[in-house]
């Protein structure tokens, strides 16, 4: 729906880029132009014609600006491949939020963070470090 709807937003916005363009110049415009005699489409008609066919244009260039905007804000239920399945195993022991992390072994990979929103990147853990490993005092 919001492809098609992208579509026909830019087939509109390239309609109006056009009958703008092919609209006679009212001078004023640094003398592009010219303001001499008969252009493509000249005369009264042709005038109000073109200027019927902007305005439908640029109200429906709006329209779909906003339906683009509201499709756009309104929560999707698709996820993404990367976001874990909805049933995901809960581990066996629960944990107790007052409780203390248990310390890290020596030579044990660094722990994973708790995921925010559970997406392949909340799963990456920190980098880990590529120079000599310098004393630290306690």
């Amino acid at each position: 729906m919001t492809t098609v709807l992208l579509i026909l937003h830019l087939m509109i916005a390239s309609a109006l880029v056009g009958v703008v363009l092919l609209q006679r110049s009212e001078g004023g415009a640094l003398g592009i132009g010219g303001g001499g005699g008969g252009g493509f489409m000249s005369g009264r008609g042709a005038a109000n014609f073109l200027t019927r066919v902007t305005g439908g244009l640029a109200l429906a260039f709006f329209m779909t600006s906003l339906l683009l905007t509201l499709l756009a804000t309104r929560p999707t239920t698709s996820r993404s491949i990367f976001d874990p399945p909805a049933s995901a195993p809960a581990s066996s022991a629960p944990a107790d939020k007052g409780a203390p992390a248990p310390a890290a072994q020596p030579g044990s990979p660094p722990a994973v963070p708790a995921p925010g929103r559970g997406g392949i990147l909340d799963k990456l853990g920190p980098a880990e470090p590529t120079g000599p490993r310098v004393p630290q005092s306690k």
